[in-house]
């Protein structure tokens, strides 16, 4: 074959581990019962691809083949290790029967989501809420242990270790690879719920790189909150649901055609997506009708309120204020008191606005958040106050690592006089 159609195939099997390596490796989890063992065979899997599918051609079906061929992998694996340890010879027989199973039974229902599963298990009580987070992202997600490491703000060493202990919690305690019954399930949420709005963070607006948004976790998490919505429709997990669907709704406005980065402010309305603008409203007023809704649901209001206005100056900044001070009382964080100081300065001036900014900072927290010194230079800027509204820009500059967000806040140095 060609080194272009050799080149062609490499581009195919990088795209397909970009899009489906996080299902191909949930598949291979349930099937295998070992984290370590199931990426191992799965990066063999596409390593055998590579070298074959430019000679045989590539397979109608690809994942399957992956998931096949990662499976033999996985049991040669294990053949090798029975050489020195007879229990692996009982265990390869298991497996081999656990695939034939699995080849007759129907996966049709959606409960049985190897996603789902996998989510729950990385999410579950036993292990320590850190811990929770960071292998749903690896394990889920596909995160690099650096990138998780950048936006929890540690060591990529210290973010490894942690992976490390959960993965063997799982695997000595034994947790179960399942969805959690109906009994179990409503105490399980919370953690499921928090996972999934740190994923989609994380795609929304990338902790690092050169892309403001990473449209494959965007589109995970609102896969799982689906999933999650119709396995367990609570008033939450309507609310989590809306507030994606309401934030993903700007998808194409947030940036130009070359990659800058375009403020609420200077969106073109036109090119929010008015389907999931709908899906979202409708889920956020369900949600809200049920006077049992908590933080997801008044995140999903206060967008709504947003999705509703035709410009930033027809924009109900009252109801706004009114929404954040009430998110405020049962999520007293400090970047949601952030958010409401720049609520209050829509509302009632640059001056209130700052003055909010400064009681938040004082509070201590938000030091090394860049968007705490952008915020503060935006009302120092509309205040006239250049040197100081610069100084804060550059502060900003200094803490950013998104590269079209360091490139607003260069160009916004750059305007002032």
């Amino acid at each position: 074959m060609s080194e272009r159609s050799t080149e062609q195939i490499r581009e195919l099997l990088d795209s397909l581990y970009r899009m489906d390596s996080g299902r191909i490796l949930a598949t291979l989890i349930r099937l295998l019962g070992d984290f370590d063992l199931a990426e191992e065979a799965m990066h063999e899997a596409f390593a055998a691809a590579l070298s074959l599918w430019p000679e045989r051609g590539i397979p109608a079906n690809p994942q399957p083949w992956l998931i096949s061929t990662a499976r033999f992998k996985a049991i040669d694996t294990l053949r090798r290790r029975a050489r020195f340890d007879a229990s692996q010879d009982e265990l390869v027989r298991y497996l081999e029967a656990q695939w034939s199973s699995a080849e007759k039974s129907d996966e049709k229902d959606s409960l049985e989501d190897d996603r789902l599963r996998l989510i729950f298990t990385c999410c579950h009580p036993s292990l320590a809420p850190e811990a929770r987070v960071a292998l749903t992202l690896r394990e889920v997600c596909g995160l690099t242990t650096e990138e998780i490491a950048r936006a929890f703000l540690v060591t990529p060493r210290t973010l490894a270790q942690r992976i490390v202990r959960a993965k063997a919690k799982i695997r000595e305690t034994p947790i179960p690879y399942e969805v959690p019954t109906p009994r179990e399930l409503p105490e399980r949420l919370s953690a499921v719920l928090h996972v999934i709005y740190l994923v989609f963070n994380e795609g929304y607006s990338a902790a690092a790189g050169v892309e403001v948004t990473r449209a494959e976790l965007t589109g995970e998490a609102i896969r799982l909150g689906r999933l999650l919505a119709e396995l367990q429709p609570e008033p939450e997990v309507l609310g989590l649901l809306s507030l994606m669907l309401l934030h993903e709704s700007r998808h194409a406005a947030r940036t130009s055609p070359t990659g800058e980065l375009i403020l609420l402010e200077n969106q073109d309305r036109s090119l929010w997506n008015r389907e999931q603008i709908a899906e979202g409203m409708a889920l956020v007023e369900k949600a809200l009708k049920s006077q049992r809704f908590g933080s997801y649901t008044l995140q999903a209001a206060i967008v709504a309120v947003h999705a509703e206005a035709e410009s930033v100056a027809a924009t109900d900044w009252r109801q706004i204020v009114a929404l954040y001070d009430r998110l405020a009382r049962i999520q007293p964080s400090p970047v949601v008191q952030l958010n409401r100081a720049v609520a209050i300065a829509e509302r009632d001036g640059p001056e209130a606005g700052l003055r909010q900014i400064d009681a938040v900072s004082e509070q201590g927290g938000l030091a090394s958040y860049h968007l705490t010194h952008s915020a503060r230079a935006e009302m120092y800027r509309r205040l006239g106050r250049t040197a100081e509204a610069r100084s804060a820009y550059e502060k900003a500059l200094e803490l950013a690592q998104q590269e079209p967000e360091r490139q607003f806040l260069q160009e916004r140095i750059r305007q002032i006089k």
